[in-house]
């Protein structure tokens, strides 16, 4: 009988300590892959992240940053990643119609006004045509915008100059100082430092290929097989993401946050969003221009032909916003 008091006693001490050790409300876990670490349209999941937004959506969010668009692709369709950030259209697309098991799930940007070409403030190299044979230009990785943006700006003006595969914008910023390529390639706030301080200057912007200026460039996406087994977790993050959107053009803190995380002053993140990223350009439902998207790949041999209507209501799955 005492044994048996004994063990209530402790069964009754020890059930408070095991409900406290489980959590009031469980996260559901999403590991995703984001192109270019510090970017201002790349970071709304790092911010939201960081301001609890997720967290009271009930998401537990794992970020691994990509050297670029064509990783990040790649971290997707192996299953490394449940969800993509900043993906460039034409390569999601032409995965998509080798079978790969990816959706599109939202834009990450219209247009591409945003990412800017540039050259040592000493280069004779002022526009575009000035590039020669021997001028190397920077883009990220294969398939992604910047790649295709390159190719575009040597078929518009036709230039001689070559296409050279670079990285992230801080790899990318080495290779031009130090004279490994000529024309390097960036999106702000990164760079916008060198640019006031006069050791870079721009030479043109994506906006100078005339078809993408209200294309949707670059997607969000998401890993077949984990939005057909969660459509719900990942309407959840879509929920997340607008909401962290909205913050981050309506709250300060969100530029605190953005300065913690990136190290990037304020007032260029300011600067930033002014010139380069009017929040209506990552707004994650407009997904504009698709048919001119698909011209362009299939000039740029990223796809054989337009895909087809089906085909597109197969790949754009975008969870639909909350009234």
């Amino acid at each position: 009988m005492r044994l048996m008091k004994g063990l209530i006693g402790a069964l009754a001490l020890a059930t408070p300590l095991a409900l406290a050790a489980i959590p009031a409300s469980a996260q559901d876990a999403l590991k995703l892959a984001i192109g270019q670490r510090g970017n201002w349209e790349t970071a709304v999941s790092e911010i939201g992240q960081r301001a609890g937004i997720f967290k009271k959506h009930g998401l537990d969010l794992e970020l691994l940053y990509t050297a670029g668009a064509g990783e990040t692709l790649q971290a997707v369709i192996s299953g490394a990643a449940d969800i993509g950030i900043g993906v460039g259209t034409s390569g999601a697309l032409s995965a998509f119609s080798k079978g790969a098991p990816v959706r599109a799930i939202g834009s990450a940007t219209v247009g591409s006004n945003d990412l800017y070409w540039y050259v040592k403030a000493d280069s004779p190299i002022k526009g575009w045509k000035d590039t020669t044979e021997t001028t190397r230009i920077a883009y990220s990785t294969t398939g992604s915008s910047t790649n295709m943006l390159v190719l575009g700006f040597i078929k518009e003006f036709s230039l001689k100059a070559k296409a050279e595969k670079t990285g992230s914008p801080p790899a990318t910023l080495t290779a031009v100082m130090s004279g490994q390529v000529e024309v390097g390639w960036a999106a702000p706030p990164f760079g916008l430092k060198q640019v006031e301080e006069g050791q870079i200057r721009i030479i043109g912007r994506g906006s100078d290929v005339p078809s993408t200026r209200n294309q949707t460039v670059r997607l969000l996406i998401a890993n077949a097989n984990r939005l057909a087994k969660d459509k719900a977790v990942i309407q959840r993050y879509m929920d997340a993401y607008r909401e962290t959107l909205d913050f981050m053009y309506s709250d300060a803190k969100a530029l605190a946050l953005y300065k913690d995380f990136a190290g990037i002053p304020e007032n260029l993140t300011r600067k930033a969003m002014t010139d380069f990223y009017p929040k209506t350009a990552l707004d994650p439902d407009r997904i504009e221009g698709i048919d001119s998207v698909m011209a362009d790949a299939v000039t740029m041999k990223f796809i054989p032909a337009p895909l087809s209507k089906a085909q597109l209501a197969d790949f754009f799955q975008v969870p639909p916003r909350k009234k």
